[in-house]
């Protein structure tokens, strides 16, 4: 491949372009379909030849200086020939680098910039400056890194990249999720992975570490948070979304998974409501739930046509909460919820990954207790989802449904769908619910009609 580019060679300016280009085709960029602006680009190295960097690019959206802006992670490699193998993960071409060309590829895709990454991980080491900067924390007993390092980006994700880490016989293969937009404050995926595996808890992969740094915010000040996470990879596991809708095509009843899977994740909550601080829920807090449910209903009901009819209706069932005594106390909780959020080991049964919440809320948000049942009604939405993947599912959903309820309140000690837990999971239920209407109606009009049918059934049902 001839030297190795140093940072200092490959002009910032002509990154900055390369990257304005190429970043809005990309799937974790937020700002599609906007006018959007580079305001500011910091570099880093990872690795002594500058080959693997790392970019945090502030980027405006809309005209404006008062128009939002937003700081993306990204990974890059910077080499001075072409490397067939990663023609695919090719960002650009810099003309001229101290009088010679150099490539530009997409970090993620290229093993050098994977094992950078995870060197920094093992070896607690840092990089950069104190503006920009990182460093690799190794988790207590944490996962090695395999010898082989061979690498390959999931392509499924729609907000962060993830790079699967194959590993020889003896070795325990590893995921690393690279977050792209950073926020200022520690990851849940990183706080709360992390203290359910100190816990002791089987329901998470294990650790293997991750890395944190700072860079200059949004508002130019200084912040500081993680930027990804390295964790076991479960290799040979199915996600439950797979497991399920395979029951549902071949007409197989799903009950008994079901049931594991509601005591799976009374399981985690309960370790969770130990490990980190909890809340009571007091009448203030939960009218103000009652408030951020009421302005759910408000936006939902306005945006799409089809939910004019029921507005008194939802309005009535979401302010219930406001009433309600004898409430299960907040607590830290997955927050995002649903069957793709789920695997299934053989060895294992099932494990629950990727606790960052609703990557759109803000960070800040998603980092504060909640009702464990927003899990519980994002899990019952999902059942629904992948009992329509056919025409005639039958019983198929309700009898999902109550098994992974009564597998739930089993582990629980309390049953969700009784006393003070019914009226909050119906409100959480119908506010996912709504959600989804307003999605499929912007994003996929041919699904409309799931969450649809699920308002009215919710609204219809007097319990």
């Amino acid at each position: 491949m001839g030297a190795p580019v140093k940072t200092s060679q490959a002009s910032d300016e002509a990154i900055a372009e390369l990257l304005r280009e190429w970043a809005p085709r990309q799937r974790w960029f937020a700002h599609k379909g906007v006018a959007t602006h580079v305001v500011r680009l910091e570099r880093t190295p990872l690795d002594e030849g500058g080959v693997a960097q790392l970019v945090a690019l502030t980027v405006r959206a809309g005209e404006g200086e008062d128009a939002a802006r937003t700081v993306y992670s990204v990974p890059i490699s910077v080499r001075p020939a072409p490397d067939e193998a990663l023609t695919a993960a090719l960002i650009g071409e810099l003309p001229d680098v101290d009088g010679a060309r150099a490539w530009v590829y997409d970090g993620p895709h290229d093993p050098t910039w994977t094992r950078a990454l995870l060197t920094l991980v093992a070896g607690e080491e840092g990089a950069g400056s104190r503006t920009f900067g990182v460093h690799g924390h190794s988790a207590e007993g944490g996962l090695p890194v395999p010898a082989g390092l061979r690498t390959k980006v999931l392509s499924g994700e729609q907000s962060n990249t993830s790079i699967v880490v194959s590993a020889d016989e003896g070795e325990v293969p590893l995921i690393a999720k690279v977050f792209r937009v950073l926020s200022a404050g520690d990851n849940p995926d990183v706080v709360v992975q992390t203290a359910l595996a100190d816990a002791g808890c089987g329901r998470v992969p294990r650790p293997a570490g991750w890395v944190d740094g700072q860079w200059t915010g949004p508002d130019g000040t200084a912040a500081h948070g993680h930027l990804a996470h390295v964790t076991e990879f479960l290799a040979g596991s199915q996600d439950a979304w797979r497991v399920a809708t395979a029951a549902v095509a071949e007409g197989r009843d799903f009950s008994a998974e079901a049931a594991e899977l509601g005591r799976a994740t009374a399981e985690v909550h309960a370790v969770l409501a130990a490990e980190l601080p909890t809340q009571p829920a007091t009448p203030e807090r939960l009218a103000a739930l009652a408030d951020g449910l009421l302005e759910r209903v408000a936006w939902a009901t306005t945006a799409v046509p089809q939910l004019h009819g029921v507005a008194t209706a939802a309005r009535e069932r979401v302010d219930a909460v406001r009433h309600v005594t004898g409430a299960p106390d907040l607590q830290r909780v997955h927050g995002d919820y649903h069957l793709g959020q789920v695997l299934h080991s053989a060895a294992r049964g099932w494990v629950l990954l990727d606790f960052e919440g609703e990557p759109l809320r803000p960070l800040a948000e998603r980092s504060l207790p909640d009702l464990a049942l927003r899990d519980v009604a994002g899990m019952l939405r999902s059942f629904d989802y992948a009992a329509s993947t056919v025409a005639d599912p039958g019983n198929w959903g309700p009898a999902a449904r109550e098994a992974f309820l009564d597998g739930y309140a089993a582990v629980a000690g309390s049953d969700p769908r009784v006393g003070p837990s019914a009226v909050l999971l119906a409100a959480l239920e119908l506010d996912k619910a709504l959600y989804e209407v307003v999605y499929e109606a912007r994003n996929r009009p041919d699904w409309l009609r799931i969450p649809l049918d699920a308002v009215h059934r919710l609204l219809s049902d007097p319990s």
